[in-house]
């Protein structure tokens, strides 16, 4: 439904689309305004019949076949605990979203638009104050938009950790796992995220240097640069990035890298839950060598293998 692939490569922007969900606080009803990166959804659609189904949580209204695809419905006011307005009229829309190859449905109360933002202009959660009763770990990104009014990106993988839907696969064993010596730049906003690709790195026998996000991946390696100069390249063997980052996306990052002679011949991979075809498109044209979707380790090694033994050989 969503062709974001207008978006330039290296532009450091994303695509919102702005859902709105209603509290009442008392006697008066308050609107929050809520965004998820457009490139995570499929399509929106009115509310279907739904199944319900036994023993799972209350934000769970049901279940419903979406052209053959059996979908999970969350009501987002719920896994919020949001009191919500009962005389009020809604329009209350799913919004079917794609995180690491798994599909789930979100009640909103309403689909308003899609946006265009800077990643620049997106600050992380954890350093903005006042959002109330609302858990910070259950936000990605807050930006300001027209009338000094605020959005907040929420981080709606949570609820597939949450619903163990997702379940990165991490086990492998030594004789499955190609050895070097070097050291590997990782960006990601994501604290868990990081640590599930360093952990994967260093079993390969590689330190690790993190990063959480484009400007600070930047930084690093500006640091890295100085203290091995023109052995860089020699050093440093692959950097695995994410997507979606504060200040600035992992695109982005990639497309500076990439135009600095310093750091052009290093490796780069693109690792999100975003599972779009553009996506990976997107990460091929900002110099990724490739792209993979959150996280499976047998997949990651084997990937991440073939790039080194490849960019390995081309030195050869």
């Amino acid at each position: 439904m969503f062709d974001d692939n207008v978006l330039k490569v290296g532009s450091n922007e994303m695509e919102l689309v702005d859902f709105r969900i209603l509290k009442q606080d008392g006697d008066k009803v308050y609107e929050g305004i809520y965004g998820v990166n457009v490139s995570k959804v499929r399509e929106i659609i009115k509310i279907p019949n739904l199944t319900e189904i036994p023993g799972v949580p209350d934000y769970i209204e049901g279940i419903f076949d979406l052209r053959g695809v059996v979908i999970p419905v969350v009501n987002l006011a719920k896994w919020m605990k949001i009191k919500v307005p009962e005389k009020k009229k809604l329009k209350p829309r799913i919004i079917i979203t794609e995180f690491s190859d798994i599909l789930i449905g979100f009640i909103v109360h309403e689909a308003k638009r899609i946006r265009r933002i800077s990643w620049k202009d997106i600050e992380p959660a954890s350093f903005v104050s006042g959002m109330g009763t609302l858990d910070k770990s259950q936000i990605t990104g807050v930006t300001r938009i027209e009338n000094d009014e605020v959005l907040l990106i929420l981080d709606l993988e949570s609820v597939v950790e949450e619903l163990g839907l997702y379940k990165p696969r991490t086990d492998m064993t030594s004789s499955e796992i190609m050895q070097l010596k070097g050291t590997a730049l990782v960006l990601d906003d994501s604290m868990i995220a990081r640590k599930l690709v360093s952990d994967a790195l260093r079993k390969m026998g590689l330190k690790v240097v993190e990063a959480k996000d484009g400007i600070e991946g930047l930084k690093k390696l500006d640091e890295l640069y100085n203290i091995y100069g023109d052995r860089l390249e020699q050093e440093l063997k692959i950097i695995i990035s994410d997507v979606e980052m504060p200040q600035m996306d992992g695109f982005h990052f990639a497309s500076n890298a990439k135009d600095d002679s310093r750091f052009s011949n290093i490796p780069i991979v693109f690792n999100s839950s975003i599972s779009d075809h553009f996506s990976e498109l997107k990460g091929r044209e900002a110099g990724g060598e490739a792209y993979l979707t959150k996280f499976d380790a047998a997949v990651f090694y084997r990937e991440i293998s073939t790039v080194l033994r490849s960019h390995i050989k081309n030195e050869e």
